[in-house]
């Protein structure tokens, strides 16, 4: 019904930027109704961890890792989200996916971020 695919992610250094995009499709509905949307990470060896969500009411939050650092955003379109990632450090290095909840969980396929000098 709703699909997510996420971009902008790659190897960038310490202390550097990406911003990644997360686009939506399939079940208009659906996507204009989401009540949450968010980023969670996955490090090898590790759980997936939330990042940053905000809800359909605007309000947001972060993992206390990023807080300071990672800026998450919706697009002028329902169907698009963002996230301003600064100051990347190596422990950032995860696959990162996007997230979405309207009774039942949507996730995309992920994109790799590597923070490594």
């Amino acid at each position: 019904q709703v699909q997510l695919l996420e971009s902008g992610g790659g190897l960038v250094q310490p202390g550097g930027s990406l911003r990644l995009s997360c686009a939506a499709s399939g079940s208009i509905f659906i996507i204009n109704n989401m009540n949450n949307m968010g980023w969670y990470r996955q490090a090898p060896g590790k759980q997936r961890e939330l990042v940053a969500t905000e809800t359909s009411g605007g309000s947001t939050n972060y993992a206390d890792s990023v807080k300071g650092r990672f800026t998450i955003s919706r697009g002028n379109a329902k169907n698009t989200m963002y996230l301003q990632m600064n100051s990347l450090k190596p422990e950032d290095t995860a696959v990162y996916y996007c997230w979405a909840l309207r009774g039942v969980q949507y996730w995309g396929q992920g994109t790799q971020v590597t923070v490594s000098s």
